[in-house]
Order: structure tokens, then C-alpha cells, then sequence
């Protein structure tokens, strides 16, 4: 099997799991939800990544962060359960389980799975989004949208359209049902690192908010901003947040 297989196969199966304990602590609390989702996806992933892969270091949200990861050639870095909140939240779908490997510096295989749409977006190929010429459409999260993306919503004459989690955001550009998601004031590595890789399979741009690039498996996990949009629109997002 080979990685890209492997990502999309973990995912989906997460994303199964995760499905299920909806079901089985649909009377529970939204809070008793949560705990159970991130602990037993973050207990699959950890498990079948450890039979599949068992020279490979894993960097999970869930996880204690293990040093050596950074003198690994090979590490998966998981988000088993990303959109917490609306994961908890029955009914809502834009909830992603994030899969991704980075090997010698690269981001080089990729799944978001998500599972409340039926749906996993994996590399290596991945459809590019159809063509759009509307108003451009900023994806931003529904309870805290960033200055930053309101701003460049302002600065393209765009539309604001409000979902969930990272994976489903940056889904939603792949998809062709936005077309700019731009983030800034916390994120981590396993919030974008499954997405981007999807993204770019997808041939979609991918950037820090400066336009610098996106660099994975770094000492400190946090990396706290990016940029995915179509690549016609990537001069024009950048101009707005180089400023930020």
C-alpha cells in the first residue's frame, strides 16, 4: 500500500469511527462527545499508523509531542479529529480528520477525510476546482472570523461564506465552493498539514499569510497562519496580507 493510499485509508477509517460515536453518545453531553472523539481517533491513528508504518514518528494533536520526530526522515502528522465543536454539534458536517506525511522536508502525501459528507480528499491527484468568475468567496470560520480575511474580502469585492473546521475550509476552495481561505492567530501543524497537501495536489496556491512557504515538522508545531486560494487570486490575497 503505498502512502497515499495509506492516508486515505486511515482517514476514512477514522472518519468511520468518529460517525459511530456520534451515534453511541448521541444522548450524551456536547462535551462528553468531544473527549470521545479526539481520544479514540487519536487511539485508532496511533495504532494502525504504529502496524503500518512502525519506523515512522507521528506528530498527533492528541499526542505528547516526541522529540524524535525532528531527527526522523519520515513522519505522519495527524489531526484526528479537526472542528471539535461541530463535531459535537449533531447534525453539522464541516468536520475533518486530518492525514498527512512529510518526509525530507516535504509534505508529500495528504487525506482530509470528511466523514459527515461522505467524502476524503486524497493525494496524489486530486480534481482541481472548476472555474468561477463571481464575486470571489472567503471562507471564514462561523464564530470568530479573522480581521485579516475580512479584509481581504473587502479588498476583492468578495462574499463571506462561514463553515467549521480548518479541513473543511480548505476543502471547500478544492471543491470549488469557495474560493479563498486565509487564516491568521493560531493554528498548528497538524490544522493545515493534511489540507495543504491536498490543496497543492489540487493545484491550488499555499502560503503563509507573508507568502513565504509552509514548513512542516519544525521544533515549535505552532504555525499559525496560511493562505489557500486559487493560484489566479494569489497575487491579489497576498497584496492584502504581506500587510498583516
Amino acid at each position: 500500500m503505498t502512502d497515499h493510499e495509506l492516508a486515505a485509508r486511515l482517514a476514512t477509517e477514522a472518519g468511520a469511527l468518529l460517525l459511530n460515536v456520534r451515534v453511541e453518545l448521541a444522548e450524551a453531553s456536547a462535551d462528553d462527545r468531544k473527549a470521545a472523539g479526539d481520544k479514540r481517533s487519536h487511539e485508532f491513528l496511533m495504532a494502525a499508523l504504529g502496524a503500518a508504518r512502525p519506523g515512522d514518528a507521528v506528530l498527533s494533536e492528541e499526542g505528547t509531542d516526541d522529540p524524535v520526530r525532528l531527527r526522523s526522515e519520515r513522519v505522519w502528522i495527524v489531526d484526528p479529529l479537526d472542528g471539535t465543536r461541530e463535531f459535537s454539534e449533531l447534525g453539522r458536517d464541516d468536520w475533518a480528520v486530518h492525514v498527512a506525511l512529510w518526509q525530507g522536508g516535504e509534505l508529500v502525501a495528504g487525506a482530509v477525510a470528511l466523514p459527515a459528507q461522505g467524502m476524503t480528499l486524497a493525494t496524489p491527484t486530486v480534481a482541481h476546482p472548476p472555474a468561477f468568475d463571481g464575486a470571489p468567496r472567503v471562507v471564514v470560520s462561523r464564530t470568530r472570523p479573522p480581521a485579516v480575511a475580512l479584509q481581504v474580502r473587502d479588498a476583492l469585492d468578495g462574499t463571506l461564506v462561514e463553515m467549521g473546521s480548518a479541513g473543511a475550509k480548505v476543502a471547500a476552495v478544492v471543491q470549488g465552493r469557495a474560493d479563498v481561505y486565509v487564516h491568521a492567530g493560531g493554528q498548528y501543524e497538524w490544522d493545515s498539514a493534511a489540507p495543504v497537501a491536498v490543496a497543492r495536489a489540487a493545484g491550488l496556491f499555499t502560503s503563509r499569510i507573508d507568502g513565504t512557504p509552509l514548513i512542516y515538522n519544525q521544533t515549535d508545531p505552532k504555525l499559525p497562519d496560511l493562505v489557500v486560494c486559487r493560484p489566479e487570486l494569489a497575487e491579489a490575497v497576498l497584496a492584502v496580507t504581506r500587510g498583516n
